[in-house]
């Protein structure tokens, strides 16, 4: 006992801790694992997946962390900031406030299921064309929400800007409607010139 320093006890104790919280994280991990198991079908880029998800699991963290799908980011997990946009069943929504069970039987597509292959969606060449990014954290939130933007407004959709509600017709995709109709895609580089520019190339057909 003579030769346990201070220093030796500082250190067992702190050894100590963190295999107490490691193994505590542990038994919480596999204890949520095995709280109210749910069976989901979805289809993800075109492939089925059926697994046994918590009933409380976000499709957010169903493709982050059980399938391992990383472009679709997490944000502010409150669905005010757009970084977690994908596509199910043709229309956009914020993954983070969706549930996996939710989505059982939906067509899912996230960023990486845009490029077919090899070769990049025409949104996303655009993206890299006019500089649509900085960082890039936003940007498969950005990119899969004006993939189904467009198919909004072809489908006769209005918003706010829209004029003339009362007679809608074609809908011209002027700057001030990509404006409105992304503005719950929130870039915090402030790329906002260069994804307007993309969307109107896209939308005209550029590269298409």
């Amino acid at each position: 006992m003579d030769s346990f320093t201070r220093r030796d006890f500082v250190g067992v104790a702190v050894a100590g801790t963190a295999f107490a919280l490691t193994a505590g994280a542990q038994t919480n991990e596999d204890t949520q694992a095995l709280t109210n198991p749910v069976d989901c079908t979805l289809t993800i880029n075109g492939e089925k997946h059926t697994l046994q998800v918590d009933s409380r699991t976000t499709l957010l963290d169903l493709l982050r962390d059980k399938l391992q799908l990383t472009g679709t980011k997490k944000g502010c997990d409150h669905g005010q900031c757009g970084a977690c946009t994908i596509i199910v069943n043709g229309k956009r929504i914020n993954s983070c406030l969706s549930l996996a069970v939710m989505n059982d039987g939906n067509e899912i597509t996230t960023i990486e299921g845009l490029a077919t292959g090899g070769k990049l969606h025409p949104m996303q060449a655009a993206f890299v064309e006019h500089d649509g990014l900085q960082c890039g954290y936003c940007t498969p939130g950005q990119i899969c929400s004006a993939v189904a933007m467009l198919q909004e407004v072809k489908n006769g959709a209005p918003s706010v800007v829209t004029p003339n509600l009362a007679q809608i017709g074609t809908i011209e995709l002027t700057d001030d409607e990509i404006r409105e109709r992304l503005s719950g895609n929130i870039c915090r580089c402030a790329a906002y010139v260069g994804i307007v520019a993309a969307v109107r190339q896209v939308a005209q057909g550029v590269n298409a």
